[in-house]
């Protein structure tokens, strides 16, 4: 052993070489020999120590690396593990740049079977990250990214889940160190790469990135309960620490956060249709990446003056990604979290961040519409066999009267799958039932969207006070004098543009009139009742229908009414009266009552707002649409729409002089009688004469 080190390198190349063949041989003797021989050697250059800017110990230690790795007997792989612990707690002072061996040996150790391997190298892994960090952490922060990676494997072997949340903790634990030990990372010159990292990107690339990396690597590689707890450490370690982060680091870091979602979306590719792993995406889907989304949302939302000009379109793509998967759980997650996000930032949105927003909800409606429920037909071969049996208590000739909602309350088909009718399994039913599946989905996606739309434009629950205000001041015939409730001022309406409001519009009208197609055809709703498309209701979108088209309603006439965007009622206007003409008509085309009932508050809202319009402006609405209105009397209407059609009616009579307020008593009941009659005939030419010209 007197020979320098220098030397005992050249002695080794051929002697380490010697030593890896010796380890590996079948005959466990000879290995057990091999493994104790070069514990000695290995040993006993340790103890002589290290000389600054050489490795030595790297070369010296590399064979028990080999043997770890390539010999599968149990206990020569526990004397291996053995021999390494005991030089931890004899020579740790001793060690340099034998650590990363050290660490390497160790992670092969943490994805054995055998218990007693596992348990002596995870407490060896445990005290060096909780006593010798303390210690003597500037001599190992080359290898402290080898430890996180050990540390990792140990949490992904499943046989031990015990151990696995265990390590995870440890992780946490590093984090807390590095976060008050940052100044070691500024003091130590990285010996790989001389010159080339900047100081303040060191203590990211050897510290903070190995940390969220190998746990984002849990995250997709574990069992569910070892990977929600490493989730939950995750964005807890970039929740409390991210104040320290750069602002490049963000990219990255946001990187290692979307590849979480990115491992699902690979299988997507592959062995799709195979039980297992449809059950283990579903699986996949409800929790972790569930659990992620929200996760995730809040981290951007914290820290959005930051990450927000880096990556929002990014964030706008993957929660696009996740609602329009055929999962109605993450695709409700992912809408909830997209609102979240608005709602929490959209004071710090700019303009192109509002543009952003627009087309990720615009490409989101257009690529959820159920297109297919007004073109699918059953196969003329199977149409018999994929049908349900229907209860007996049902009478095929109440199929108009019997209407379920698609989407509200969530849809029923998971409940009421048939089989076929001989018991074998048909691929062309299976087809059917998935389509079915996707499209309730779907349905489900697209009444989600118009409640964000209302939820982030006008704030959660205000549209539901507000029709609850003009309902009750229709119920108290009062409407006439009602002073409509005042809006919340939390809501983004106020930062909206006309053109992103237009581009909202749109997305809304077209969800309105896809579902009202959907519901006036009755004959296609037929085809999807027999063949149990929901059970055993016609299914319809009347929430759809009637929710899209009253929040549309009200983004106008909050425009319309507001003094503040004069310069945009023009605009407006020419989509307004179409519409409220539209509106207007096709009400008068329902027939079934349940349908009627579900445009109440429709109704309510349309007729309250055009009530409240300036005399100049409500003539220009009433004109095309005067003749309809009178109709609706020949209707049976509820209460509260009949108030206040009866208070549009006084505006009406009001704006067009009919109404005569203020007239002297006559002398005699019979000239009275007369005077009315003639007064009555002349307002009539009047107003007729004008509501033609209009």
């Amino acid at each position: 052993m007197g020979r320098i080190r220098l030397q005992w390198s050249r002695i080794w190349q051929v002697l380490g070489d010697h030593i890896n063949a010796v380890g590996c041989n079948n005959v466990q003797d000879i290995s057990f020999f091999a493994v104790d021989s070069l514990r000695q050697l290995a040993t006993k250059f340790i103890e002589k120590g290290e000389l600054p800017n050489f490795h030595f110990q790297k070369d010296f230690l590399r064979p028990f690396e080999h043997i770890m790795k390539c010999n599968k007997a149990g206990a020569v792989r526990d004397m291996v593990v053995r021999c390494v612990a005991n030089m931890v707690h004899s020579q740790a002072n001793n060690i340099k740049s034998g650590w990363t061996n050290i660490f390497t040996v160790f992670h092969l150790a943490a994805a054995d079977q055998d218990e007693n391997i596992v348990e002596l190298s995870f407490q060896t892994v445990g005290k060096i990250t909780t006593e010798l960090y303390e210690k003597q952490f500037r001599i190992m922060i080359d290898s402290f990214q080898d430890s996180i990676k050990c540390l990792s494997e140990f949490a992904c072997n499943s046989l031990f889940p015990d151990t696995s949340m265990e390590s995870i903790r440890l992780i946490r634990r590093c984090a807390q160190f590095i976060s008050t030990h940052s100044n070691l990372f500024q003091e130590q010159t990285m010996e790989d790469q001389p010159n080339k990292i900047p100081d303040t990107d060191r203590i990211w690339i050897k510290g903070w990135f190995p940390i969220l990396f190998e746990l984002s690597c849990i995250v997709s590689r574990c069992k569910l309960d070892v990977r929600t707890r490493g989730l939950t450490v995750l964005f807890d370690i970039v929740k409390s620490y991210g104040d320290q982060f750069e602002a490049h680091w963000w990219q990255d870091l946001f990187q290692v956060l979307f590849r979480i979602f990115d491992s699902m979306k690979l299988k997507q590719n592959s062995d799709e249709d195979l039980p297992d792993r449809v059950a283990a995406k579903t699986e996949w889907l409800n929790t972790t990446c569930n659990h992620a989304l929200y996760a995730l949302t809040d981290v951007f939302s914290q820290y959005f003056a930051v990450v927000s000009p880096l990556l929002l379109n990014d964030l706008f793509a993957q929660l696009q990604w996740c609602v329009q998967q055929d999962n109605e759980q993450l695709a409700r997650s992912g809408i909830s979290c997209l609102e979240n996000l608005v709602l929490s930032n959209g004071d710090k949105f700019n303009a192109d961040s509002w543009d952003s927003l627009c087309q990720c909800l615009h490409d989101l409606f257009s690529s959820t519409t159920p297109s297919q429920l007004l073109t699918w037909s059953p196969a003329p071969h199977t149409s018999s066999m994929s049908s349900s049996p229907r209860p007996p208590s049902v009478d095929p000739t109440l199929l108009v009267d019997i209407d379920s909602d698609i989407g509200y309350p969530p849809p029923r088909h998971h409940s009421n799958r048939s089989s076929t009718s001989n018991g074998h399994p048909n691929n062309e039913l299976s087809n059917t039932r998935q389509l079915f599946n996707v499209l309730s989905v779907k349905c489900v996606v697209q009444l989600e969207l118009i409640q964000c739309i209302d939820n982030i434009v006008f704030y959660p629950a205000a549209s539901k006070k507000e029709d609850a205000a003009f309902l009750s001041a229709a119920q108290s015939q009062r409407s006439a004098n009602f002073v409509p409730p005042v809006h919340d001022s939390r809501g983004i309406f106020k930062y909206l543009s006309l053109h992103h409001l237009s581009t909202l519009l749109d997305c809304l009208i077209q969800a309105h009139r896809f579902a009202r197609n959907f519901n006036s055809n009755q004959e296609q709703r037929n085809i999807l009742w027999k063949s149990n498309f929901i059970g055993n209701a016609k299914p319809n979108l009347m929430k759809q229908e009637t929710q899209a088209l009253a929040c549309s309603l009200r983004i106008m006439f909050r425009v319309y009414l507001e003094d503040d965007r004069s310069e945009s009622w023009l605009e407006v206007e020419k989509r307004l009266i179409p519409l409220t003409h539209e509106v207007i008509e096709y009400f008068l085309s329902l027939s079934a009552e349940t349908h009627s009932e579900a445009w109440t508050s429709v109704l309510i809202l349309l007729f309250t707002q055009m009530s409240r319009l300036k005399d100049d402006r409500l003539k220009v609405f009433v004109g095309p649409v005067y003749n309809h209105l009178c109709e609706y009397w020949m209707l049976d209407l509820r209460p509260e729409v009949c108030a206040v059609l009866r208070n549009l009616f006084v505006r009406i009579g009001s704006v067009y002089n009919i109404v005569v307020q203020n007239v002297p008593q006559p002398q005699s009941a019979a000239l009275q009688s007369a005077d009315q009659q003639q007064s009555l005939k002349h307002h009539q030419v009047v107003v007729n004469g004008d509501l033609h010209r209009s």
